[in-house]
């Protein structure tokens, strides 16, 4: 896979799962019937973060960091979830999904670094 084909991947599901985080959990607090979730925003804007990261190369010649510390998020929030279902006992379908996206993304990542 070309180095051009895998940063629209990464850019594609990092705006995925950024936008699950940032909106799709937090959407009672959209419509006005709830309160927001901060920990699910700075998910979101850390994925956010670390794309803009990746894609202007900063801090400058640090490319390897940034794929490492992107996987090492996407990898940590993955953790985060599964730990949090086994404590509830059960998951959703949106969590699945967003999950398989995150494997895709730090797949994708993986293939990106140099």
């Amino acid at each position: 896979m070309s180095k051009s084909t895998l940063r629209s991947a990464i850019i594609v599901l990092t705006l995925i799962t950024a936008v699950v985080h940032l909106v799709v959990l937090n959407l009672d607090f959209f419509t006005g019937g709830g309160k927001l979730d901060v920990l699910f925003a700075l998910n979101g804007i850390g994925y956010l973060v670390l794309l803009w990261a990746l894609l202007t190369d900063f801090p400058k010649g640090q490319s390897g960091l940034v794929h490492w510390a992107f996987m090492g998020f996407a990898a940590v929030t993955i953790v985060a979830w599964v730990m949090l279902n086994y404590l509830r006992g059960h998951g959703d379908a949106l969590g699945y999904i967003t999950k398989l996206d995150e494997v895709l993304l730090i797949a994708a990542l993986w293939m990106h670094k140099e």
